[in-house]
């Protein structure tokens, strides 16, 4: 398969499940399950990734590096009430610290 082909298949694959979504009746959407899956899957999905790419190491399983470090100075950061911008500054510079150590 050549990439252009994975592409327009991966293209093809978003605009069915965009359509499918449209296509979902509104009664469906109001129901409060629904609702609250809505609100609390996007913040798992999120804290899922978060910990897969600072903490997964491939084939290799789970592993400790820089970016560990990193993620716990930004939740304390974060624990502090610091700005978004501070936060993810304070990330940076505390990765890029342990990395040359």
């Amino acid at each position: 398969m050549s990439v252009w082909s994975a592409v327009l298949l991966t293209a093809a694959g978003c605009y069915l499940c965009k359509l499918l979504g449209l296509s979902v009746p509104a009664g469906l959407l109001d129901r409060p399950a629904v609702r609250r899956f809505a609100a609390l899957a996007p913040v798992a999905l999120l804290a899922a990734l978060t910990a897969l790419q600072t903490f997964g190491h491939g084939v290799h399983g789970l592993g400790v590096d820089p970016r560990a470090a990193g993620l716990a100075a930004a939740g304390a950061a974060l624990w502090c009430r610091a700005p978004f911008l501070a936060v993810v500054l304070v990330a940076v510079v505390v990765t890029a610290l342990v990395r040359l150590l």
